[in-house]
């Protein structure tokens, strides 16, 4: 399974957190990541990790044009809903390609154990 991993600035360290929590699960996937996340989640984990830009640079609209290729099968994407993003129409856009493709994308920590469990119990 393809994962993609993104996280806003103020919530890349709950994504750490919660990727080296269940490290043995992302293990058995593919992960690809935006720019910045994905190297902290390297840095952390060792986990192999295909990095796209950053977010603002693009990386978003990357994990989308993965997505509508249908080359996506789930999306945590931790967002901070109290910060402005200058991206956001870009975040939006990624948010609409997985209700279109079906793709469950996790955006709090919440839906994120929601989503890892159904991902450990080959639900997804």
């Amino acid at each position: 399974m393809n994962i993609a991993l993104i996280a806003h600035d103020k919530k890349k360290d709950d994504l750490l957190a919660f990727v080296a929590q269940h490290k043995e699960v992302f293990s058995q996937h593919e992960l690809f990541a935006t720019g910045t996340t994905g190297l902290r989640i390297n840095e952390l984990t060792d986990l192999p990790i295909h990095r796209f830009k950053s977010g603002p640079l693009g990386g978003d609209q990357e994990i989308g044009a993965r997505i509508a290729n249908q080359e996506i099968n789930v999306v945590f994407f931790f967002r901070d809903p109290l910060t402005a993003q200058p991206h956001e129409p870009d975040v939006s856009a990624l948010i609409r390609l997985g209700d279109v493709y079906q793709i469950p994308i996790a955006t709090n920590i919440g839906m994120a154990k929601v989503l890892i469990n159904a991902i450990i119990r080959n639900e997804v």
